[in-house]
């Protein structure tokens, strides 16, 4: 029983997948995609991921999905019996404001994220200029989001209610990468969101995340 991650250290999308398997307690194997040799662009990686990007998966019974969003329910629903429970909970309300959790990290904090992230992180190792125009647009659209994250979970411990669920971890990868790039004030100067923020950063499944690609650090 284990599956096999194609994918890249440096793909936020690919550690989402890896958290959801130690979350999840999923034995893989990870192959290594060197996205700056271009690798994912290779006619038969495009077989498998036709957007030549990272990751996709391979399971135990030769499934091959990717879109890391869809891997992870994929893998929470599959072995929805071990690890940590109810990351896609059940029943018609509870599954709603799951959806709608996960609906919030997608389309109110990964554009501006991951538009931060760009112009910020990527950019520069790539040897490009950062449109600081662009990046000041990015970072006051997410402080507006937050604003509004704050307010919602000063009425709840998560997003999506009570308890966690995958709606919660989707942020952990960009968010990670802003707030140990300069912008840690997007998370700390919000009273529920710093209590939040803190909790999914300090999992140890998370934690195993970081160790599993920095051994050294």
């Amino acid at each position: 029983m284990s599956i096999t991650i194609f994918g890249s250290p440096l793909s936020p999308c690919t550690r989402l997948v890896v958290l959801i398997c130690k979350e999840k307690r999923i034995p893989f194997n990870f192959v290594l995609v060197d996205i700056s040799k271009g690798e994912q662009k290779a006619p038969e990686y495009i077989e498998k991921q036709p957007f030549n990007a990272v990751p996709y998966i391979v399971d135990d019974n030769g499934f091959s999905l990717y879109e890391c969003r869809a891997i992870a329910r994929y893998l929470i629903k599959k072995y929805a019996t071990q690890g940590t429970p109810n990351l896609i909970p059940s029943g018609l309300r509870a599954e709603a404001l799951f959806e709608q959790g996960a609906s919030i990290e997608s389309f109110n904090f990964n554009p501006p994220a991951s538009g931060i992230v760009f112009e910020k992180i990527v950019k520069p190792a790539l040897g490009l200029q950062t449109d600081e125009k662009t990046l000041e647009k990015r970072l006051i659209e997410l402080n507006e989001k937050l604003d509004v994250y704050d307010v919602i979970l000063g009425k709840q411990k998560y997003l999506a209610g009570d308890n966690l669920t995958l709606a919660d971890l989707q942020h952990l990868p960009h968010g990670t990468l802003l707030s140990t790039n300069g912008c840690e004030d997007l998370f700390t100067s919000r009273p529920n969101v710093a209590r939040w923020w803190n909790e999914l950063t300090s999992r140890p499944a998370w934690r195993e995340v970081t160790a599993y690609f920095n051994p050294t650090a």
